[in-house]
Parts: C-alpha cells; sequence; structure tokens
C-alpha cells in the first residue's frame, strides 16, 4: 500500500479514526450496550436519516400496523449502533469474542464449485453486520472485496489497510479487468449490488415487491469470468451469536437475460433482508428512482 496521508488538513480524519480504534477494544458485552444506546442517539439526532427508514420499512411491510413499524424502527437504529463497533472491530481490532457461538452453512457450495474450477461471486447485501461477517467468513475462505473507495484519503488508506488484515484483496468497483482475472483465477469475491446505483448497467426489479433500480453487475461478471454466483446471508442473533449462511449455486446463471438474472439476485437479498429486518440498511433510498420518475421519499 501507498504511504498515508499525513498533511494536517486530513488530522481531523485521523483523530476520528484514531477514536474508533480505540473504541474497538472496549469489551465486546460493552459494546454492544453502548451501541444500542448509540442507536438510539443517532435516531433522534438524524432526522432526515430516520424519514427515509420510516419510509423505506413502510412501502417494504405494508402488512405491519404503526406500532410494528416504529418497534422495527428503533431496532433498526440500536443495530446500526452495534454495528458501528462491529465495524470498528472488523478493521482493527479482535473479532475473538464474536467468534463465540458462530454457526457457519453451507461451506461445502463453496467447496463443490472449486472442485469444478469455477470462481465465486459471494454475494451479499448492506446490512449492518456486513463488514464484521465478512472478516468473520475470512477465517474459512479467502473473500475477496469489492467496495466504494472513500472520498476522504486517509479514511479510504486506513479502512483498506484494515480490510486487508484479513481480506485474499480488495477492488474498487471500477476495477473490472482484475476482478474478472481473479474470477477465472478461481478466486473468491463478495460483492453487495442492492443499492441504488449512481452509474453502471441498471434495470428496474422487484424488490420487497416494489421496482428497485439495480445493477445488472453479478450477471456480466459471471458471464465475463464464468464464475458461480452463491447467495451469502449473515445475522447477528438474539443470542449474540452469528449465523453466516451460503446458498447453494445459482443454477442456470448466468442466463441470456441479465433483468431475469438481477431479479434473482435482489430476490435472494431480500430474502436475507425478511430473516434479519432490523440488520438491513434502511437508511439507504433503496428506491429513489422510480419507472414513473416520482421519488417516494418527497
Amino acid at each position: 500500500m501507498p504511504s498515508p496521508p499525513l498533511a494536517p488538513r486530513h488530522w481531523p480524519t485521523w483523530l476520528g479514526i484514531g477514536t474508533l480504534a480505540a473504541l474497538a477494544r472496549i469489551p465486546w458485552p460493552l459494546q454492544r450496550a453502548i451501541g444500542r444506546g448509540m442507536g438510539h442517539m443517532l435516531r433522534l439526532a438524524l432526522p432526515s436519516r430516520r424519514r427515509i427508514a420510516e419510509r423505506n420499512i413502510a412501502l417494504c411491510f405494508p402488512e405491519l400496523d404503526q406500532g410494528a413499524r416504529d418497534a422495527l424502527l428503533r431496532r433498526h437504529f440500536a443495530a446500526l449502533g452495534i454495528g458501528v463497533f462491529e465495524f470498528a472491530r472488523a478493521w482493527w481490532g479482535s473479532v475473538a469474542p464474536l467468534r463465540r457461538g458462530l454457526v457457519v452453512e453451507g461451506l461445502e457450495h463453496i467447496q463443490q464449485a472449486h472442485a469444478a474450477g469455477r470462481g465465486v461471486i459471494v454475494v451479499s447485501g448492506h446490512f449492518t453486520t456486513l463488514e464484521v461477517c465478512g472478516r468473520l467468513m475470512c477465517d474459512f475462505v479467502p473473500l475477496a472485496g469489492m467496495y466504494r473507495p472513500h472520498a476522504e484519503p486517509a479514511m479510504e488508506w486506513a479502512v483498506k489497510r484494515g480490510r486487508l488484515r484479513y481480506a485474499a484483496a480488495m477492488f474498487t468497483k471500477s476495477e473490472l479487468r482484475p476482478v474478472v482475472k481473479h474470477l477465472k483465477q478461481g478466486g473468491l469475491l463478495w460483492y453487495a449490488p442492492d443499492q441504488d446505483p449512481s452509474r453502471g448497467d441498471a434495470v428496474y426489479v422487484p424488490f420487497f415487491g416494489r421496482p428497485a433500480h439495480s445493477l445488472t453487475s453479478t450477471h456480466q461478471l459471471a458471464r465475463l469470468s464464468g464464475a458461480a454466483v452463491i447467495a451469502y446471508g449473515h445475522e447477528r442473533r438474539a443470542d449474540g451469536g452469528y449465523t453466516l449462511r451460503l446458498s447453494p449455486v445459482f443454477d442456470g446463471f448466468p442466463s441470456s437475460d441479465a433483468t431475469a438474472d438481477t431479479a434473482r439476485v435482489m430476490a435472494a437479498i431480500e430474502a436475507m433482508a425478511r430473516r434479519a429486518p432490523e440488520q438491513y440498511l434502511w437508511i439507504h433510498r433503496r428506491f429513489k428512482r422510480q419507472p414513473d420518475g416520482r421519488s417516494p421519499y418527497q
């Protein structure tokens, strides 16, 4: 890696990084308690994000009454608060306490794809647990990751260095050729294509019964590399442990229909979100683009 950016204009960011690195060393039970309290404060301090989450929950769970939606919103922000500490531990701390009670299902599906000489695209979604569960999965398989770089150079340097402590490699979303090469060589790639993209080839497919503007990149990567596609669900259980769940290889993927393939990917991520709804990232404007041009967040 290049040298870290140390100019004075980056010092405030380094102060924040140092604070997170220190928080990563607080005992795990205390982190969970503080995280829940932090989540409550975030719910009050971030009204615009709270409104986005409220709207998403109303759109995706119309069967819930207002009381149930409010309860889910509170649990979501508690999960966000705990997630801050999970991210910090994944990048700069120890995950040894989080390995206790860990349940891993479906590793044989990756092993079977490897035995057939294929790389594997491990598809997940944006959950509050994504970073720590990515690190936990790296105990078992050499995952590489695909990510959007941070705009602040100091944070980009620190987070990338933290991720490379456990990931096999890290690729930016623009590094298509290296990603395809990695997959063709039998590598594994963790990828989360479930946010509304600002660029790239995208189509509208159902997500919780609503049109969601979604990247076709899983289809494209599989087509270019010959890689298998496996869904990776992960959740923080009520007992404090984690469950990591790998699906069988998607049959007949990729097909000749990019929209149909993208719909399959989004359906798999929706199923993950329904298993642990409070842990999905509802503060993202998932439905901001609609076929009729009308945003549900206005």
